[in-house]
């Protein structure tokens, strides 16, 4: 069904659990329409309930893999077809794999570039028509993209070289967003956090405790902020540190 009334709409990623499940019950307390994006089609489905029932006015669940691009294409154009245009666009979904350099497998190398990298590449490209439009009707606010990336793009931390390598690149692409793409409203901000108390953190549990991990509602304040800010500005990053830590790392 076709909304043809406008309204205020984003594509979240990674929406089912964790980060992109916070970001996106945020939005849905906003009174953003959403479209998520997950691989379990049930866990999905049962993320889109409590987003409705969080004040969504509209929620469409669309379950796939990310490292395959016709499901990128399908991914948009399912929005496009609801919703016209993409006010906000989150890129949570990706994958981390640690291991020594000296030891990584190439294969575990391209599986990282694939969903860390190129998959939210080829999102933000189809994406970029939709995004455009948005912030024509709103030249105030303009479109926003929002990135999840990782600390560890901007410090080394041993045994995440190529998650860090991957995400250092997706900050490059951010500013490249905002380079080509700003001066027409749309807006982008790489967020870089060291550890966050999620599942995909679990396995240094025995390091580094939950309780002293950055929460995942710190990393929703600062999106949401992120996303109410101006066309005026642009924000290319935002690294965020654990306070107990022992240096810069993750």
């Amino acid at each position: 069904m076709s909304t043809s009334a406008p309204v205020t709409s984003a594509l979240v990623t990674g929406a089912s659990r964790g980060i992109g499940l916070g970001i996106a019950t945020r939005l849905a307390r906003r009174g953003y329409a959403l479209t998520v994006a997950a691989r379990d089609p049930e866990r999905l489905e049962a993320a889109a309930g409590r987003l409705r029932a969080a004040g969504a006015p509209d929620v469409q669940a669309v379950a796939g893999d990310i490292a395959v691009e016709d499901y990128l294409g399908s991914l948009v154009q399912t929005h496009a077809a609801r919703f016209d245009k993409m006010d906000a666009l989150v890129l949570n979904a990706g994958v981390g794999s640690a291991g020594p350099l000296a030891d990584f497998h190439p294969r575990r190398f391209d599986k990282q570039v694939t969903l860390n990298l190129r998959a939210p590449y080829v999102l933000l490209q189809q994406a970029l028509p939709l995004l455009r439009k948005a912030a024509a009707a709103n030249p105030a606010g303009g479109a926003k993209v929002v990135a999840l990336s990782s600390i560890t793009g901007v410090y080394a931390e041993p045994d995440l070289a190529v998650y860090g390598a991957t995400k250092a690149a997706l900050m490059s692409l951010v500013r490249s967003v905002n380079r080509e793409e700003a001066g027409d409203g749309v807006c982008a901000t790489a967020v870089c956090p060291a550890y966050v108390d999620t599942d995909m953190a679990a396995y240094v549990h025995e390091r580094i405790p939950a309780e002293d991990m950055i929460a995942v509602a710190d990393i929703v304040e600062v999106v949401d902020a992120c996303l109410r800010l101006s066309a005026r500005v642009t924000v290319p990053e935002i690294v965020m540190a654990r306070s107990r830590s022992d240096g810069h790392g993750a």
